[in-house]
């Protein structure tokens, strides 16, 4: 089974590990987009004003433009621990234990917009781009992206899909691998979003901390149900729904 997470805006700084090796990222056939894109900010950042407008960005976030200026020589960390906010809070990547912390790396791919799927302990560097943002000198992102990452998807077996539509726009899932997309509701059916996030952090969290081996959606489900985690599957499988207690 792969996971599949959406990466977020906020990040942590710094780091303790090497330059970034785009080669060395999960899902090498993915180099020729990655160098891309990063290519492409490189060269925005060189143009503050430029790259303000085209990122969005506030008086307080301009010196994220540095963070782009730098991605092939700034200090990088594991993709797990560089990323913060709700859904990286509740997965907790940074206490788990080792054999928990080599499974996410096994078995976690975060989808980002710079450099595509990454392994969840693949090093990076602190950058700023979101999905829907058009760079100047290449294609829209979901043109250049999204064949090629379903094609480097095809050999993941099991896919389980917690990615937000803007990132699932970067990478169908592809028709050959069985997977599923899930979905965060309450006891109602009604679909949430301000603790879907939370939700799919606990849900990754749990799954590795009790690692099964799960190769369908079948055994995704037994797994939930021995684990008191309220998953069930809609639309013939191929949408699960977590059902989540708001706190």
């Amino acid at each position: 089974m792969k996971i599949l997470l959406p990466p977020s805006e906020t990040k942590r700084p710094g780091g303790t590990g090497a330059a970034l090796d785009p080669a060395s990222l999960a899902l090498p056939s993915l180099l020729p987009q990655r160098t891309a894109v990063i290519d492409a900010l490189i060269d925005l950042a060189a143009d503050p004003a430029e790259a303000r407008r085209v990122l969005k960005l506030s008086d307080r976030q301009v010196g994220e433009i540095e963070h782009n200026r730098m991605l092939r020589t700034a200090p990088t960390m594991p993709a797990a621990d560089r990323y913060t906010g709700v859904l990286y809070d509740a997965l907790g990547a940074t206490e788990l234990d080792r054999a928990s912390r080599r499974w996410l790396g096994d078995h976690v791919l975060i989808h980002s917009a710079p450099f595509g799927p990454v392994g969840a302990l693949d090093c990076i560097p602190a950058y700023r781009l979101a999905a829907g943002t058009s760079l100047p000198g290449i294609p829209p992102l979901r043109r250049l992206w999204a064949d090629a990452t379903s094609a480097a998807l095809t050999d993941a077996g099991f896919l389980l899909d917690l990615r937000s539509e803007a990132y699932v726009a970067l990478g169908p899932l592809p028709g050959s691998v069985p997977g599923a997309y899930v979905r965060v509701v309450t006891e109602s059916g009604r679909a949430l979003n301000h603790f879907n996030k939370k939700a799919k952090g606990e849900l990754v969290r749990a799954i590795a901390t009790t690692r099964p081996r799960v190769r369908s959606v079948a055994g995704l489900l037994t797994w939930a149900g021995e684990n008191g985690i309220r998953l069930r599957a809609v639309a013939d499988g191929e949408v699960l729904e977590l059902t989540a207690q708001p706190r």
